[in-house]
């Protein structure tokens, strides 16, 4: 990873927020829980915050979170815009 230039703390968790669980075979448990898309509750937002900040600590120890924010944007492709704020410093 390191030579492809994907080994930053960043990129790693931009990484780990675009898998889903259950895809990465022997790490079940890596990724998003696939069961919170397209789910149609309006609440959704903070469970995915917290399966989001759940697996960013889990899966990378080098990041510390200070906050994650979910939105929705309106865009054609229906993704939804989602902030990992560190904590300074670190």
């Amino acid at each position: 990873m390191l030579a492809s230039g994907n080994s930053a703390a960043a990129q790693c968790v931009r990484n780990l927020l675009l898998i889903r669980r259950g895809e990465v075979p022997y790490a079940r448990m890596k990724g998003l829980d696939a069961d919170l898309i397209d789910r149609p509750s309006v609440n959704t937002a903070p469970i995915v915050e917290a399966d989001a900040e759940w697996l960013v600590e889990n899966y990378e120890p080098r990041v510390s979170l200070d906050s994650i924010e979910i939105t929705a944007e309106l865009a054609e492709d229906g993704q939804f815009a989602v902030k990992v704020n560190t904590v300074p410093g670190e």
